[in-house]
């Protein structure tokens, strides 16, 4: 793990020095595993991607709250240098609350936040 991250810093710091880099703003999408059926078990999934410098903040929300126990996948680089990253948690869709993805990164002015429709 320690490895495959040093090579992408390595390869980020490259990249950087040969002039190639650009701000990119991510897109964010936000989804669950399963149909969403208030009452029954599911996973939210907040996916961003498109993104670059790859410093970035991602929060999964009920209401106004960040929801605990996220799970939070490697960062991934595409051949162009943009990134993308995926957040996932368990939980239980409840009629009458709101669930969304909240992003922060240097490109946005202030958090990007996208919530999750269960009709979708």
């Amino acid at each position: 793990m320690a490895m495959k991250r040093l090579l992408v810093v390595t390869l980020f710091l490259c990249h950087l020095l040969a002039g190639g880099a650009s701000t990119a703003a991510p897109k964010v999408q936000i989804y669950s595993h399963y149909p969403g059926v208030y009452g029954q078990e599911n996973v939210l999934i907040c996916y961003v991607s498109g993104f670059h410098p790859p410093n970035i903040k991602i929060h999964l929300m009920k209401d106004e709250f960040p929801i605990p126990n996220t799970t939070t996948t490697d960062l991934q680089f595409n051949r162009d240098w943009r990134f993308q990253l995926t957040q996932s948690v368990r939980f239980t869709p409840q009629k009458g609350h709101s669930y969304s993805c909240m992003v922060e990164h240097s490109s946005l002015d202030h958090s990007k936040v996208v919530t999750w429709d269960p009709e979708v």
